[in-house]
């Protein structure tokens, strides 16, 4: 892997974490439910996006 594939793969991984912890503190803030049960979605989606890019690794 390059320098620069393994920077970019560097920032995906910030991104993913920063995407995750945001839906996962919306999630548990917001009363809609349904708004909740989506945030959580994307808490997992974003999860499953981290694991992906740290296996690049």
């Amino acid at each position: 892997m390059t320098s620069k594939e393994l920077s970019y793969v560097e920032d995906a991984l910030g991104h993913e974490k920063f995407m995750k912890s945001c839906s996962k503190k919306t999630s548990s803030k917001l009363q809609d439910v349904n708004l909740a049960n989506y945030m959580a979605e994307l808490e997992k989606t974003h999860g499953d996006l981290y694991s992906k890019f740290l296996n690049l690794l």
